[in-house]
Order: structure tokens, then sequence, then C-alpha cells
């Protein structure tokens, strides 16, 4: 420190070479310490320039990271655009579902009431507008319940689901209704049992026509040409096919509710023991056996063993 100090203290000169057309040379004297600070003014001088040479300067490493981060933005931009395509057309397509399932469901609507005037239902016996009765005991199949709150166009579309079930479940008990009652109107007696022909005789006290004088007729006659069609007033089962005293070749047919229907008098018979006829169904050609005056059918219908007035039955066919 002493020895910096006394050089410190001498002065050096510095030596300026000026160009030889100025002739001369300019000559200074700086003393050790003030070369000391001429250093350091430089020295910041040098170390500020290279500070704000590195602002200006971007690094690549930052180029290539922001190079990646909007890579990144635009392809999430074409995903979210490609989702909102996707979403709308997937809206446009419920939408439409959904007017189809509206017309449907009117259309069903429009078909089940026609369906119920036409089968003439009581309308306190079935209501279209009402919703089937249905219940039973709440079971649960063991897994916890989770609430869900659907979009409001799913919510639509489940309720006109809904709709379009109970409809359907209208129809089906509507179905099943004239289902009954068709069968109904198949097993229970009604209409003439020829296809061409006349009443002949009525039911009840009338003259005998072998014999003369009063007696009991416990069927009604129904004459017509030999040989043609005797059909079945209603469905069942033939528990008789063959001869029986006084009513010739006899076909009996047992329905249901208790009726029987008989056929007397024909010429051939049809069908056998045990046959299932429906309503309508031919069963034998008239003829004239038995205790008969020429051909014609002897036509009776029983009720619980009794045998009662065929002509009501013959009327509903009408």
């Amino acid at each position: 420190m002493k020895k910096l100090a006394r050089l410190g203290a001498k002065p050096v000169d510095l030596v300026i070479m000026l160009d030889a057309r100025v002739g001369r040379e300019l000559r200074y004297s700086v003393t050790p310490r003030r070369c000391a600070a001429i250093l350091a003014l430089v020295l910041a001088v040098a170390m500020a320039g290279g500070w704000g040479l590195r602002a200006l300067t971007v690094d690549p490493m930052d180029t290539e990271l922001v190079d990646v981060w909007t890579g990144t933005l635009e392809a999430q931009e074409a995903e979210l655009e490609r989702v909102r395509h996707e979403a709308e057309t997937t809206l446009g397509a419920l939408t439409r579902r959904f007017a189809e399932l509206q017309a449907r469901l009117v259309r069903m609507e429009a078909l089940g009431e026609r369906v119920a005037t036409v089968a003439d239902v009581d309308s306190e016996e079935f209501d279209f507008s009402r919703v089937p009765g249905l219940g039973g005991p709440e079971e649960s199949d063991g897994e916890p319940a989770v609430p869900f709150d659907p979009p409001s166009f799913v919510s639509l579309v489940e309720d006109l689901s809904d709709q379009i079930l109970a409809r359907h479940q209208q129809l089906e008990v509507l179905e099943t209704m004239l289902d009954e009652r068709r069968f109904v109107e198949e097993v229970s007696p009604a209409g003439r049992p020829i296809a061409r022909g006349w009443m002949s005789s009525p039911f009840g006290r009338r003259v005998d026509p072998i014999r003369g004088g009063m007696a009991w007729h416990g069927g009604v006659d129904f004459a017509g040409p030999a040989g043609s069609d005797v059909l079945a007033v209603a469905g069942g089962v033939v528990t008789w096919s063959g001869e029986r005293y006084g009513y010739g070749n006899l076909i009996e047919i047992t329905h249901a509710n208790g009726y029987v229907t008989r056929y007397g008098h024909n010429e051939t018979l049809k069908v056998t023991v045990g046959d299932t006829v429906r309503k309508g169904d031919v069963i034998a050609a008239m003829g004239s056996t038995g205790r008969s005056t020429g051909p014609h059918v002897h036509f009776e219908v029983l009720k619980d063993g009794k045998r009662v007035n065929p002509a009501r039955y013959v009327a509903r066919g009408r």
C-alpha cells in the first residue's frame, strides 16, 4: 500500500502521437490514481453497453417456447371448432328426432281415439286421454341413486318418450279389450245358421207338422235348398256329430259361457267330434233326415242346459 501510495504520488507522462500533418506530439502528465479512475470508467461504460445489447437480443429458447405455445393454442382452437360443429350437428339431429316423435305421438293419439270410436268402447271403460293405471312395490337393484340433471333438450326428449310409452300402453290395453270383445263375439251365438233360405217355423208352441195338434217346438226351423251350407253361429268345439233320435243327422257345438247350439236334419256332416270351429264355418249340408217334412235346419240354442228362443240370437247377427 505504501508503494502504491508512493506510485500514486508520481506523475506519469502520456504521449499521444498526432498525424504527421500536425507535425507535433501531445504530452500529458497523468498520475496512476487518475489512470485507475479512467480504467474504471471505461469498464463501466463497456459493461453498460453489454447489458443494453443483451436486453436488445432475444434468447433463442424463448422463441422456441413461444412457437410451441402458439401451435398448442391453434390446435386447441381447431379442436374447439370441431367440437362446436359436432354439437350443432347433434343438436340438429335431436331437434329433427324430437319433431318426428311429436308427429308420431299425434298420429298415435288420433289412431287410438279413432279405434276407440269405431270399436264403440265405453268412455267410462276406457279413456284414451288418461294414462293407464300402473304400479307395484318399489324394489331396489342395489345400486345407489345418483342425481342427474340432464340438459333441457334431453328432458324434452325424455318427456316425449314417456308420453309415447304411455300411448303405447293405452293402445295395448285397447287391443286387449278388442281381443276380449272379439272373443266374446266369436263364442256368443249370433246370426243365421244358413247361407240361403228363410225361417219356416218359430220357437214355442205350434201345430205339429207330422201328427197335427199343438206341440212344443224347442228351436226354429230354416228352410232352404237341399244340400245348401249350414253354418256355425259361434266358435266352439263339436261335441256331437251323428244321428240322434228325432233330429236325424245332428251337429252339436259347445261354446263358452254355457252356450250350446244344435243343427238337425242335415243331409251330410262335415265336422267330427272334437273339431274346433269358428263362427261362419260350414259344418253340414242341409237335408231332411230324421223327423222332417222337407229340407230345412232345426236350430236350437241352449244356455246352461236350458233351451232358449234362438230368434234373439239370430237378430244379433243383424
